[in-house]
């Protein structure tokens, strides 16, 4: 039987994260979350065959997002905006103002790399690289099959190789 107060509490801020990845509308978010959560508890017998409890929720949240955005005539050109793109560099860990210079140089920079990328492979490096997500749980995620998640993490890559070793020879 599922925890459904435990799980919320593990759950919400990543799941509220996730969301505003397709949209700033932060109230549109809480409300899609609490659907998911209702509809969890509605079909709570059900839920025997589900394997992994949180890559269910972000599937469902995103689905819910969808559903949204479709009632509501919402657009997805902001599907991954400016603002939640996270440093992939942690700060914290400098030891001196130098370092921490050097380390917020190559933050910029590699933000930079990541604004050029599509949408869809700011996902995929977002899920796998700040999440720590595996491919199976970027498949449900996302919606693709787990070829289709390594080919696109792999062209993302490179895209990333390509434009930083294109600015190292300027």
């Amino acid at each position: 039987m599922i925890n459904f107060t435990e799980l919320y509490d593990k759950t919400i801020d990543k799941l509220f994260a996730f969301g505003e990845k397709f949209t700033s509308d932060r109230e549109m978010i809480k409300d899609c979350i609490q659907d998911v959560f209702v509809k969890l508890y509605t079909k709570k017998n059900e839920l025997d065959t589900v394997i992994n409890i949180e890559s269910y929720l972000y599937v469902s949240l995103r689905n819910r997002i969808n559903d949204e955005f479709r009632h509501n005539n919402h657009t997805y050109e902001n599907e991954i905006n400016d603002n939640n793109i996270k440093t992939l560099f942690d700060e914290s860990d400098a030891f001196n103002l130098e370092c921490i210079e050097e380390e917020r140089k190559k933050t910029d920079k590699l933000n930079e790399f990541v604004k050029c990328l599509s949408p869809r492979q700011q996902q995929i490096i977002h899920l796998y690289y700040i999440e720590q997500r595996k491919y199976d749980d970027i498949c449900r995620i996302m919606g693709i099959n787990y070829q289709s998640v390594r080919n696109l993490m792999h062209r993302s890559l490179l895209k990333l190789r390509f434009m930083a070793a294109k600015t190292e020879a300027i």
